[in-house]
């Protein structure tokens, strides 16, 4: 009976001492979206479904005020001002212009979320910028405005017009040329800091296109004047016409990156990629450049710009 007695005191000694033990719940909700917030959008919106405590904590301006850059307040007044803006393409969708913002937004996941479903044009409209929805990492598209194009045959190498599927005012459409080479600066300061990305060119094709069928194309990557990455790219690859340049003393296919219908419309094919340093740099530069290698005639490139995407 003694026994059966001290076994029962102790049961209730080891039950009184696990009442009295912190649970991960029982913690304050600022403590939880301290945590939360050293975590990523994904992250947050997945504890959400916890606990009531853990949802509240998700939802806290606390948490989603640590995934905005720091600049969010100069890109909100222009998500909210009348400018061009386009709701970025989801499955089976293609990007539109939306209406201008009735009210600014209530919270800071209210305002993340804004700006992951919508790009808003900066630098005059020459300049897209959205925020990653996983990470939140700043997403920039350069216009073909904004792009240093090969002019040697004057206003005749390229036409500027408008197309319905681009975010920008216009594109542009190579009329013929020998030589092309494309290139693009972006400050690396305009990016996101300790973030891997990679370069897209993002094109399209005219009917009768000519001399980009081959893999005889290389584009390259830099930041601060220091080589990332360099690549051969095709951006139509065409089995017939290769081998007629190979034949030539063009070279093979092998490793050469291709391009991939996105859900937009438009074509992209990847540059290379690049890594962000910690701290921004004074007058740092991200550099990217596509070339057709030969002299041989070319036409029919619409070029919509190129865009950083984090990986």
């Amino acid at each position: 009976m003694g026994g059966q007695e001290a076994t029962g005191v102790e049961t209730a000694a080891a039950a009184a001492e696990g009442d009295q033990q912190t649970r991960v719940f029982d913690l304050p909700e600022a403590c939880v979206a301290h945590v939360l917030a050293l975590t990523s959008p994904r992250d947050a919106c997945r504890a959400a479904a916890v606990s009531p405590c853990f949802r509240d904590a998700a939802g806290s301006d606390t948490v989603w005020a640590r995934f905005l850059p720091p600049d969010y307040p100069a890109i909100l007044q222009l998500h909210q001002a009348p400018a061009p803006r386009h709701l970025l393409s989801r499955p089976g969708t293609k990007a539109a212009s939306v209406p201008v913002a009735s009210s600014p937004p209530a919270t800071k996941k209210e305002a993340y979320l804004g700006l992951t479903d919508v790009a808003v044009l900066v630098d005059g409209g020459g300049m897209a910028v959205w925020l990653a929805r996983g990470s939140g990492a700043k997403c920039v598209a350069l216009s073909a405005r904004r792009l240093s194009l090969p002019w040697e045959d004057g206003e005749f190498s390229w036409r500027w017009m408008p197309h319905h599927l681009s975010r920008f005012e216009d594109v542009a459409q190579l009329v013929s040329c020998t030589c092309l080479d494309i290139y693009g600066r972006l400050p690396s300061a305009a990016l996101t800091p300790a973030t891997a990305y990679a370069a897209y060119l993002v094109f399209d094709t005219a009917d009768g296109h000519r001399g980009l069928s081959f893999p005889d194309q290389e584009s390259t990557v830099s930041v601060g004047g220091r080589a990332a990455s360099r690549h051969a790219v095709c951006l139509r690859p065409n089995d017939d016409e290769a081998s007629r340049f190979i034949g030539a003393g063009g070279t093979n296919s092998g490793g050469v990156r291709g391009p991939t219908l996105r859900r937009d419309g438009w074509w992209e094919v990847e540059m290379g990629r690049l890594h962000t340093g910690d701290d921004a740099v004074d007058g740092e530069e991200v550099a990217v450049s596509f070339e057709v290698l030969g002299w041989h005639p070319k036409r029919g490139l619409v070029v919509e710009g190129v865009e950083f995407r984090p990986l």
